[in-house]
């Protein structure tokens, strides 16, 4: 996994609450495990009109010019809510989203989120509504998403957010669950050492 230091990007406005994982990745492309190829798929029955995907919905603002090689996805509450897939996250990452701007998440979305080192970011309903109207007035506002300081900038305003100590840790070093273990595999030896024989005998 990739270390997550800062992020420096522009923001698409998905005027949106509750956003479940079955609209963020359809359940009939959830047919492999490996981690890419999802993102073509990513709100696949809102991005197109047909069946065929060939019929953009000029409506979706992901389809909007206005918004190319945004790599911050702005949205309301509740989002990444409804089944547990980790999908989901795996397709806006393929996408290129880095950086999830939202006033909450759904538990098990913000876990898989940050285990794969995609950030999301809770801010109050008010400096959302603030980031909707700045990014609305002007779709290239700059913001910059600064994980060690844990603020979020733009323009001449900064937003303080919090994570979780282990997660900002993980994010920082680029750890997966696997690595953090791992980080702790002398200490896992020897209290494995320790164990007396006869219960190594099971």
């Amino acid at each position: 996994m990739s270390k997550f230091v800062s992020h420096v990007g522009t923001a698409i406005p998905l005027d949106m609450s509750n956003v479940d994982t079955d609209a963020i990745i359809p359940k009939q492309f959830l047919q492999k495990v490996t981690k890419s190829g999802f993102g073509k798929h990513l709100f696949n029955d809102w991005r197109y009109l047909d069946d065929c995907d060939c019929t953009l919905n000029k409506n979706f603002v992901l389809n909007s010019p206005l918004y190319r090689n945004s790599t911050i996805l702005l949205s309301r509450e509740n989002f990444g809510c409804g089944s547990s897939r980790e999908h989901a996250v795996w397709a806006l990452l393929d996408y290129g989203f880095k950086v999830i701007l939202a006033s909450s998440f759904a538990d098990i979305f913000y876990s898989n989120s940050i285990k794969n080192g995609l950030l999301p970011v809770a801010l109050s309903k008010k400096i959302i509504n603030e980031l909707f109207k700045i990014i609305l007035k002007d779709p290239n506002t700059r913001i910059v998403i600064d994980l060690l300081n844990n603020k979020v900038l733009v323009n001449d305003q900064h937003y303080s957010f919090e994570i979780d100590s282990v997660y900002k840790y993980c994010m920082l070093h680029g750890l997966d669950d696997i690595d953090l273990t791992m980080k702790c595999i002398k200490k896992i030896e020897r209290y494995e050492h320790n164990i007396p024989r006869f219960f190594t005998s099971f």
